[in-house]
């Protein structure tokens, strides 16, 4: 109930609106985050016990169950300006034990454990631009890989026949999470606002007493053993904020002027493609510095992409005029990372994908034209 709950919450964060248009991470970021952590139950196999005859304590395997439990995190990342971001993140999680299951004599349980460590993160913003979606959200996915240790704080069971059993000790290890969120523009340069869902998965206790039981028996005798755990999985359910350094705030508004004075025509240069390509070719790299250099000795405020395609397809049929479409958008955000590596910035580019629905040079149908195979650059 707990996890279709979260589950729920996550959703809903995930539809709720926002105010400005999705953003493309270029250059460094950091990620601030927190949420609630839910614990699977884990197998505990405990050896080692001795003193207490026909004792709860001396059974080799039981179960604890988690409770309510935290999650916090801090990251330093970088994106690339085409989805791309790396990042490294420390990560602290908690949660309350409150049942031991499985034993031979039933107790009460009470007690937490904690964990923390650092992973490394490599995640993928999905612009919602090449579905037809012009929103102000950007999902993500990602997969990290890290180092994780495992603390048990003081865990105590007490058992119906008065004997007591204390759980403590600390191990690390290998750990590794999935990602699934969405990240929201605010309306401020480089702010948005991130819910996010993770599974953090941490392989079984690495080595024999990685964690310490102890045990007081009712016939006044003590014991000690040692404890492993199988796999570890933590559901967490997380809310946070984004802010990305290299983010050029839009254009001012033109200064009012009495008279307006006549527009200035727009500069255009077309990007040819081979077929069924969007990665440029060295001259198609030229057009694009060209472009670049100009929108720096004009008076340029606005920067249009246009990808288009000829009317054959990699995969004819009627899946063909789709899969142009996403042909077209390709083609124009290879343009589009190009004028950024030259130094455009990023919000001063808008990019559109038309298909093969506005060709340069008419043709009969499933024609392969060369013309038709481009991207327009427009300087406004």
């Amino acid at each position: 109930m707990r996890l279709r709950t979260a589950l729920l919450a996550t959703t809903l964060m995930a539809a709720a609106p926002a105010a400005a248009f999705a953003t493309t991470i270029t250059g460094p970021y950091v990620d601030l985050g927190g949420g609630y952590n839910l614990v699977q139950n884990q197998h505990a196999h405990t050896s080692g016990f001795a003193g207490g005859a026909d004792s709860a304590q001396n059974t080799s395997a039981s179960q604890f169950r988690h409770h309510d439990g935290f999650t916090g995190f801090g990251a330093f990342g970088w994106g690339f300006g085409n989805g791309l971001r790396a990042e490294i993140e420390g990560v602290y999680n908690y949660s309350q034990i409150n049942h031991q299951g499985g034993t031979k004599v039933p107790g009460s349980t009470r007690g937490s454990d904690q964990s923390y460590g650092g992973f490394i993160n490599v995640l993928y913003d999905i612009d919602l631009k090449q579905f037809g979606i012009d929103a102000p959200v950007t999902p993500f996915v990602g997969v990290g890989a890290g180092y994780l240790w495992q603390h048990y704080n003081p865990t105590t069971t007490n058992f119906s026949n008065g004997n007591v059993s204390r759980l403590g000790g600390t191990n690390g290890g290998f750990a590794y999470q999935g990602i699934v969120g969405a990240a929201y523009d605010t309306g401020i340069p480089g702010f948005q606002v991130t819910t996010e869902y993770r599974m953090i998965g941490q392989p079984g206790s690495f080595s024999d007493g990685a964690f310490t039981s102890t045990a007081s028996y009712a016939n006044g005798n003590r014991g000690r053993g040692n404890t492993n755990f199988d796999h570890r999985f933590n559901h967490q359910f997380i809310l946070g904020l984004r802010y990305a350094f290299d983010t050029a705030p839009p254009p001012p508004p033109p200064a009012p002027v009495v008279a307006a004075p006549a527009p200035l025509p727009a500069r255009s240069y077309l990007v040819f493609f081979d077929w069924d390509k969007s990665v440029l070719t060295s001259r198609a790299r030229q057009i694009v510095a060209e472009a670049a250099q100009a929108s720096t000795h004009v008076q340029t405020t606005r920067i249009e992409v246009n990808g288009y395609t000829d009317n054959s397809a990699a995969h004819p049929g009627p899946r063909g005029e789709k899969y142009n479409l996403g042909l077209s958008l390709r083609r124009a955000n290879s343009v589009k990372a190009e004028l950024i590596r030259d130094g455009v910035p990023a919000t001063a580019i808008d990019i559109h994908g038309y298909g093969e629905s506005k060709p340069l040079v008419p043709t009969g149908p499933n024609t392969r034209e060369p013309q038709n195979r481009r991207v327009e650059i427009i300087l406004h």
